[in-house]
């Protein structure tokens, strides 16, 4: 497509999870006049992005997957990141959603112009598209987080970001630094130490890692659950039930976190033989206060001779390697950061831009909030899937969109219905709900007293739902046009689903 401006009645960006889901139930609603805007070669989002050794999901499969497109053939109980993106790569097969796709389309700006009341919508192609519905699938996990460290730009090896992995790279016999002991350094540690020189494992804080009851998936569990899908149903369901039993530990029963942390010591215990480094690894915060993370080789690959803990802080990276605080170089040959995203900051300033040129990150200047984590007033026809306060630490986050998106898809029914061509969230509304939002979460396991990534620079819990996903699902069952302040539109053809 060359150069100009095209209309749309919906525009979603990223195909991850939430994305690919959008294009699903529009098309199921009868609304094929929509694109995907992906900035990635490839769908899948975090799952195409995350490339890193030992990637693997920490959700059983048969949960982190769509309700109504269960897969059969899971190799293995926490699907690793290869499966995942070929499984929704099968998705965008199954209901026909690439010619809706363009793939290496990055949004630099999507600006609502009242005039017309629809999002106009530039690429880094140098292509603008126009839309009255703009649904942002960008996700809470897509702006890798890069450690203040002094000196961090001057190293002459090799430093990578987990979550911008190079295939190409090979660090077998290198010296290798992995900064951080989050979720992705308890994947990357055991699957490269074995063949790195010597690994220099920097630990700021060590985290609770529990059991991962992970296994391959049987023949016969695989016929079972295709011949008779009532079965893999019914296995999903418990495992659903099984997680959201969690969340009583997290926000109803904090001390239950009791036996969580029992779990994590019995794990260091059988994991690591050494007392002097046991004692480095056991937090020091109740558990589930930041992630609780799940893995079986973590600790056992501590105990390897070419593998060295390392609790001093580090004061600053040179050319030749990292100097902690007692002065001491250890000198690398590549430098691996394990430090997460920007979860409290996933959109970047000047992407989003509202009513009389308000920025979505100014409005969020104090920290992001949304209406039922997905509308904000002064971004009319603006829906956030995974948006704020619906990350979760217990369960499912495709159970959370699936429960967006059928809210969303509601909302634009409603619209039609009532001949209307604008929504945006009451602002008291808006205020209302983030405000016993935040009441509630100050009395979760999250607000104890540890910093995670799940609070932001004011120390709020900005990221996480403070309940059940089953109150959620019930809070999004119907959209309320009560909430919002409605338009009629300038002309017919605004209305999404017009023909």
């Amino acid at each position: 497509m060359g150069k100009g401006t095209r209309d749309l009645e919906v525009l979603v960006v990223g195909a991850g999870f939430g994305g690919i889901l959008a294009g699903i139930k529009l098309r199921e609603a009868g609304i094929e006049d929509f694109l995907i805007l992906e900035k990635d070669a490839g769908v899948g989002g975090t799952w195409w992005a995350n490339t890193y050794p030992g990637c693997a999901c920490d959700v059983q499969s048969h949960l982190y997957s769509f309700s109504f497109e269960p897969n059969p053939d899971w190799a293995y109980m926490f699907g690793r990141q290869e499966e995942i993106r070929d499984y929704l790569g099968r998705c965008v097969d199954k209901y026909g959603l690439a010619p809706h796709i363009r793939l290496s389309t990055e949004v630099k700006r999507a600006e609502w112009r009242e005039a017309d009341r629809r999002w106009q919508v530039r690429t880094d192609d140098g292509n603008t598209y126009s839309a009255p519905i703009l649904i942002s699938a960008i996700g809470g996990l897509c702006r890798p987080s890069y450690p203040d460290i002094p000196g961090l730009g001057s190293f002459r090896g090799r430093t990578i970001h987990s979550a911008r992995w190079d295939p190409d790279l090979d660090l077998t016999g290198k010296r290798v630094a992995v900064i951080g002991t989050g979720a992705s350094a308890i994947q990357i540690v055991p699957d490269i130490a074995p063949t790195v020189g010597q690994l220099h494992l920097f630990q700021r804080t060590p985290p609770w890692v529990i059991p991962r009851p992970d296994r391959r998936i049987t023949r016969a569990e695989k016929w079972l659950f295709r011949h008779v899908p009532l079965s893999q149903r019914l296995f999903r369901w418990m495992l659903y039930w099984r997680l959201e039993a969690r969340a009583m530990a997290f926000v109803v029963f904090p001390r239950l976190a009791r036996f969580v942390e029992w779990l994590g010591r019995w794990n260091i215990k059988r994991g690591i033989p050494d007392p002097g480094l046991r004692l480095k690894v056991v937090p020091s915060f109740p558990a589930g206060c930041k992630r609780v993370l799940l893995s079986d080789d973590y600790y056992p690959a501590l105990n390897r001779n070419n593998v060295h803990l390392v609790t001093r802080r580090i004061r600053e990276i040179t050319e030749r390697g990292i100097v902690t605080s007692d002065g001491v170089e250890t000198t690398v040959d590549a430098i691996v950061l394990c430090t997460g995203f920007q979860a409290t900051h996933p959109v970047p300033g000047g992407l989003f831009i509202g009513r009389q040129g308000l920025d979505l990150t100014q409005r969020w200047r104090s920290g992001m909030e949304a209406y039922k984590g997905m509308s904000v007033s002064g971004f009319p026809n603006l829906f956030l899937l995974n948006g704020p306060n619906t990350g979760l630490g217990h369960n499912s986050v495709v159970f959370m969109l699936e429960a967006e998106m059928r809210y969303i898809m509601d909302a634009l029914a409603t619209m039609k219905e009532q001949g209307t061509s604008v929504l945006e969230v009451r602002r008291g509304v808006e205020t209302s709900f983030n405000r016993k939002l935040q009441n509630r979460l100050s009395r979760t396991i999250w607000a104890s007293g540890c910093k995670s990534w799940y609070l932001d620079e004011n120390g709020n819990n900005t990221t996480l739902w403070p309940g059940f996903t089953i109150e959620y699902w019930l809070r999004t069952r119907k959209f309320g046009l009560e909430d919002f302040v409605t338009a009629k539109p300038v002309k017919e053809a605004d209305m999404p689903g017009s023909a």
